[in-house]
């Protein structure tokens, strides 16, 4: 397992980081930008996100149902632990969370192999303050599902943890924002 984490920090820092002015999806301001998807939608990049979140989500509990979280980054995130779980003969149904319900078909926000009793594990790219997991978060619970724990690859730490702590949820990251950024 270590030995695949080394590998996808390895992806990450090639893929992922750039170094500027950025503004983030929470309005703070950074010198440095995480392209998660850079790395999520990359061949390599995406098995070995798949397989490490799959030995996490066993390790928060073997009877999780299902992975899913906020649309566009949780996305690939959810496919590769998908596959990963196939590939392991170890399943577990993927589903990923619309940012509003659709309007025609069958007006779902929560999208997939999500079931209601579901326990899940929300998955994300990136967490900064937590706003995108928190309205993934409602939805599921709204939808009828039990969130079991929260699993980032890249922690920013700048509240995001303790946001979802606040809450009553629990955060796991891949990486703390410090492990990834060269020294």
């Amino acid at each position: 397992m270590e030995d695949k984490r080394l590998k996808l920090l390895e992806v990450l820092r090639k893929n992922s980081i750039a170094y500027g002015d950025f503004t983030l999806a929470s309005g703070m301001k950074s010198t440095y930008y995480i392209d998660g998807k850079m790395t999520t939608f990359d061949g390599e990049g995406a098995l070995l996100v798949g397989e490490v979140i799959l030995d996490m989500v066993r390790g928060i509990g073997k009877d999780i149902d299902s992975v899913g979280g906020p649309t566009m980054g949780a996305d690939p995130i959810a496919a590769a632990v998908g596959i990963a779980g196939h590939l392991k003969n170890d399943p577990i149904r993927i589903f990923a969370v619309r940012k509003k319900t659709k309007e025609h078909g069958r007006q779902k926000l929560v999208e997939g192999n999500f079931k209601e009793g579901d326990k899940v594990v929300i998955v994300e790219d990136v967490i900064t303050t937590g706003g995108s997991i928190f309205q993934a978060i409602e939805a599921v619970e709204e939808s009828g599902g039990t969130i079991e724990g929260v699993i980032v690859v890249v922690d920013r730490q700048q509240g995001g943890e303790q946001n979802l702590n606040d809450k009553g949820y629990t955060l796991h990251s891949i990486f703390k924002i410090d492990e990834v950024l060269e020294k």
